[in-house]
C-alpha cells in the first residue's frame, strides 16, 4: 500500500514563505511521477509542480516563486513556496502515479493572510 503524508502547512503573512514536505512509503526513485496539487477553497483541484522522468515542471501560476525537489535517500518530496499570496492558500496535497494509478496523501492547509 502507498502512503504519503504531507506536512508544513500553516499560517503565514503574504509575502512570506513555507516548505512543505510529503513523505512517500514507496522508493520515489521508482516513481515515473511526483507532483504537488493545491486546492483553493471553492475550486477545483490544480496542478503545481511536479518531477517527470526526474525533470521538474512547474504550472505558470507558481513558476519563479515555488521550487519542487526531493531527498531520495528519505523518500521525500519537498515544495518551497516563496513570495506567497493569498491566493495560495488551500490545501496543499502530493500525488504518485505508479502501475496506472494515483495516490493521494490527506493533504496540508496553507492559510495566507492579507
Amino acid at each position: 500500500q502507498v502512503q504519503l503524508v504531507e506536512s508544513g502547512g500553516g499560517l503565514v503573512q503574504a509575502g512570506g514563505s513555507l516548505r512543505l514536505s510529503c513523505s512517500v512509503s514507496v522508493d520515489i526513485t521508482s516513481v515515473a511521477h511526483i507532483a504537488w496539487f493545491h486546492r483553493a477553497p471553492g475550486k477545483e483541484r490544480q496542478w503545481l509542480a511536479s518531477y517527470y522522468d526526474d525533470h521538474p515542471n512547474y504550472s505558470d501560476s507558481v513558476k519563479g516563486r515555488f521550487t519542487i525537489s526531493r531527498d531520495t535517500a528519505e523518500n521525500a518530496v519537498f515544495l518551497q513556496m516563496d513570495s506567497l499570496k493569498t491566493d495560495d492558500t488551500g490545501l496543499y496535497s502530493c500525488n504518485v502515479y505508479i502501475n496506472g494509478q494515483d495516490y493521494w496523501g490527506q493533504g496540508t492547509q496553507v492559510t495566507v493572510s492579507s
